[in-house]
């Protein structure tokens, strides 16, 4: 897959909230009318020993929930944890993974947030510009905005206000478990985020592309690491799994 890097990586805060700024101006939130062919899921990693950090992207048909390949990729991490600019951190990882992929997805799932973040510029907000392709955030917590309480029903949601602005959904996915938290990212609007994560579900909490793609990476970390002690999990707070409190930004 290829794509055009629109900045540089290597940069200190101020600019990379610059960088954000600018890049708001061009996302486009608009209904995805036609149903996807291909779906994609992305996560990432980190290194429990060392400053590596690992990103998983699995192609799926959309209808039957197949796999159609999987890629990883493993780097080192530049860019300092700092809230509200994960993007920074994780996105030359997971260019790299996406840039061995032959399937063009119609969409892509990513473990983070749209447009829910503080400028507006969340992970699959940046990644969806940047592969110039459709992006979802589906984040396991709220980073910004409120909402109101969510139905016990799956599909049940409520929309995430920020400012007086719904910038995405609490969305029930699984009865009795806690709800995920969809925004757009690029080239989707909140309506259509609803429809994709949910038709993407089938059984648990995660859409199948991101909990498969956790899966994977999770297990392409503990490989690197010669770790046999830990085995593959779909739960928060896995071993060398980003930290909940970020938020997944």
């Amino acid at each position: 897959m290829k794509y055009k890097e629109p900045h540089r990586w290597d940069v200190g805060y101020r600019n990379a909230a610059s960088i954000q700024d600018e890049l708001r101006d061009k996302l486009v939130i608009k209904e995805l009318r036609a149903r996807p062919r291909v779906v994609a899921g992305a996560d990432v990693a980190y290194s429990r020993r060392a400053n590596s950090v690992f990103a998983a992207v699995i192609v799926m048909d959309f209808n039957s929930m197949s796999v159609i390949e999987e890629v990883s990729a493993t780097a080192e991490a530049t860019f300092p944890y700092i809230p509200g600019l994960l993007s920074f951190r994780e996105a030359p990882v997971l260019l790299k993974a996406f840039s061995g992929i032959n399937n063009i997805p119609d969409v892509i799932l990513f473990d983070g947030q749209g447009i829910a973040h503080p400028r507006g510029v969340g992970l699959a907000s940046h990644m969806g510009l940047i592969l110039d392709r459709p992006a979802i955030g589906c984040a396991k917590k709220l980073l910004l905005g409120e909402h109101k309480p969510v139905g016990d029903k799956v599909s049940s949601s409520s929309y995430i206000i920020h400012n007086g602005r719904r910038i995405g959904a609490a969305l029930r996915t699984r009865k009795g478990v806690k709800p995920v938290f969809v925004s757009p990212g690029h080239k989707t609007n909140i309506a259509s985020s609803i429809r994709i994560v949910l038709d993407c579900c089938r059984g648990y909490r995660l859409p199948e592309p991101t909990r498969k793609a956790h899966n994977v990476v999770t297990l392409v970390r503990t490989r690197a690491e010669g770790d046999v002690k830990h085995t593959v999990s779909g739960g928060p707070g896995s071993p060398g799994r980003k930290s909940d409190m970020e938020a997944r930004a």
